[in-house]
Order: C-alpha cells, then structure tokens, then sequence
C-alpha cells in the first residue's frame, strides 16, 4: 500500500492536493500505521473471548415509571392545535 503510485490513488480518491513532501510524510505515516498493525498480528490472542464490546456495557434502559397516566384526549388538549383525535402541525418545504 505504500507504492508510489498507490499513495498517488490515495490522494486522487480523497480528493487531496498535497505536495511531494506531503506525500511522503503521509506514506510514512502509512508505513508506521501498517508497522504497528503487523505488531499486534503477534500477539496470542488464542486465550481471548471474542466480543462485539472492548467495555462490558450494562443495560442502559430502564422502565419508565409512570407517577400518573394521562387519557389521549388530555394529552390532545395540551396540544398547541388538534383536530378530531390528531395533532395538527405546520407545513413544513
């Protein structure tokens, strides 16, 4: 990925106008990039579950507690314009 002319398509497709010295600092930001990815190829992940998280994540929802429960026509006479048993809003283009 790191050929001359693939670092030449990298620019083309992110539509990028960038400099000679540019383009070499980016395909040796590549380099580094591809570099520590091959490092971690090593590493033995043999005795690792896989997960779909890097966190353990809790539910995060929660049952909604209700103090008093309002009819639908209280909540349509709260609206700001109603008409028959459906909220009326503004036209918007």
């Amino acid at each position: 990925m790191t050929k001359k002319f693939e670092i030449e398509k990298l620019v083309q497709l992110a539509r990028l106008s960038l400099s000679d010295d540019e383009k070499a600092q980016l395909e040796g930001d590549l380099l580094s990039i591809l570099g520590y990815i091959d490092k971690l190829e090593t590493l033995d992940t043999s005795n690792i579950e896989p997960t779909s998280q890097a966190l353990s994540v809790h539910n995060v929802f929660r049952e909604d507690e209700l103090t008093e429960k309002v009819s639908g026509e209280e909540c349509l006479q709260l609206a700001p314009a109603h008409y028959k048993d459906h909220y009326e809003a503004p036209k918007i283009i």
